[in-house]
């Protein structure tokens, strides 16, 4: 089964680029590695990407693209899901992850869809439909963030904080939030003024881990990485 391809995120603009080194973006494809027991992250090759723009400018967003899954007494909770091209022995773990459990597929963003379709058919899986209401069960808690098209998922059991594109890792568990180029592709354009606004509305969350898709996660004092990233300049 192929799922549905995103969108690529908007390549940030030269006056961005000192703040996306290779070492930020040089995420290694790897298999699902359990962070905490049930809270699961892999990384993979993006389908679409490609090593320049069509103008020959070299492409700075990653190539992997990382992805969650939660899993719970009842439920397999996937974030962003991507799955491992041609391989199959990521089906069979995520099969024993998902066997006897609801399966739900969350989306952060339009750009992120991914092998979404893949996964829902896969497991007759649940979905969040805009506007609703998450069922506790599911053990997760979505932020919407205004102006920016995104929904940030928290993880309570694991004061984990799943965001898409509004934060990116910066190497050595710190975090930023992404490049102002990159709004320029939501439908809103947000200025990075309202962007920061957006994602300060996270700060009262008791953030350890926040679980990025672009670059290297915050594996601890992910609420003073977030603080830092916020009142940067």
């Amino acid at each position: 089964m192929v799922g549905r391809r995103e969108p690529s995120p908007a390549r940030p603009r030269a006056r961005d680029a000192h703040r996306l080194t290779s070492r930020a973006l040089g995420c290694r494809v790897t298999a699902p590695h359990e962070i905490r027991p049930g809270l699961w992250r892999w990384t993979a090759a993006h389908p679409e990407w490609e090593p320049t723009d069509d103008d020959g400018t070299p492409t700075l967003w990653p190539r992997d693209v990382a992805c969650v899954l939660y899993e719970n007494a009842d439920c397999a909770v996937f974030i962003d899901p991507l799955a491992v091209a041609d391989d199959g022995a990521f089906w069979s773990w995520a099969d024993d992850r998902c066997r006897d459990r609801e399966v739900v597929v969350l989306e952060t963003i339009r750009f992120h869809r991914r092998s979404r379709e893949a996964f829902l058919a896969r497991y007759s899986a649940a979905t969040l439909a805009p506007q609703s209401a998450v069922p506790p069960h599911w053990g997760v808690e979505p932020h919407s963030l205004p102006a920016t098209g995104e929904t940030v998922f928290w993880i309570p059991e694991h004061r984990a904080l799943v965001p898409g594109d509004v934060l990116i890792g910066t190497g050595g568990g710190g975090l930023s939030l992404c490049p102002e180029s990159w709004l320029e592709e939501l439908s809103e354009q947000p200025t990075l003024a309202e962007l920061r606004a957006a994602v300060g509305l996270l700060r009262d969350l008791d953030i350890e881990l926040v679980l990025v898709s672009h670059g290297d996660p915050a594996l601890s004092d992910g609420r003073a990485e977030l603080a830092r990233a916020l009142d940067a300049p």
